[in-house]
């Protein structure tokens, strides 16, 4: 039995219920005849200002936000937060989904768990070989979801792509 809808409309309930306001952005999800809205955390925001930032300071092209990237990065991390476990599980549905549905031709993942701020997610990333690589790799888009657990443990996904 597909329980997909079931678990997309209780995501959708608990994003509303606890998000932050700010800039709300309209988020695609995989079901084309489906939308919602979320709205973008400061968190959020400030971790990818931080990665441009980054990318800018050490020679590299700024990235752009891609809308379709967040129903990725709000479905994994919800997933992780459900396990109660960082990982990459299921990466290549989502890589598959954005090479469909963004016209990727490359895509990269970053995730984390536990660090409260953005500076301290940003650092931990820069520190660590492969997220390094996927910061200042050859991507032209990305977008982020960081949630928290109901213990307060924040939860990170970051997804780059390259059209």
């Amino acid at each position: 039995m597909n329980n997909y809808p079931l678990k997309l409309l209780v995501l959708c309930c608990a994003l509303i219920l606890t998000s932050c306001s700010s800039n709300e952005t309209e988020i695609v999800d995989n079901n084309p005849e489906m939308s919602i809205t979320v709205s973008e955390k400061s968190i959020e925001s400030d971790i990818l200002t931080l990665i441009n930032n980054y990318r800018v300071n050490n020679g590299f092209s700024s990235l752009s936000k891609l809308e379709v990237i967040k129903s990725q990065t709000n479905n994994h991390t919800n997933y992780m937060i459900e396990k109660n476990e960082v990982s990459h599980d299921f990466f290549y549905q989502r890589k598959e989904y954005l090479t469909q549905n963004a016209s990727a031709v490359s895509v990269a993942e970053n995730v984390a768990y536990g660090y409260s701020t953005a500076e301290s997610v940003v650092n931990a990333w820069v520190k660590s070989d492969g997220h390094k690589k996927n910061i200042e790799g050859d991507f032209t888009h990305f977008d982020i979801t960081a949630e928290k657990s109901v213990d307060g443990k924040w939860y990170f996904t970051n997804i780059f792509v390259k059209q």
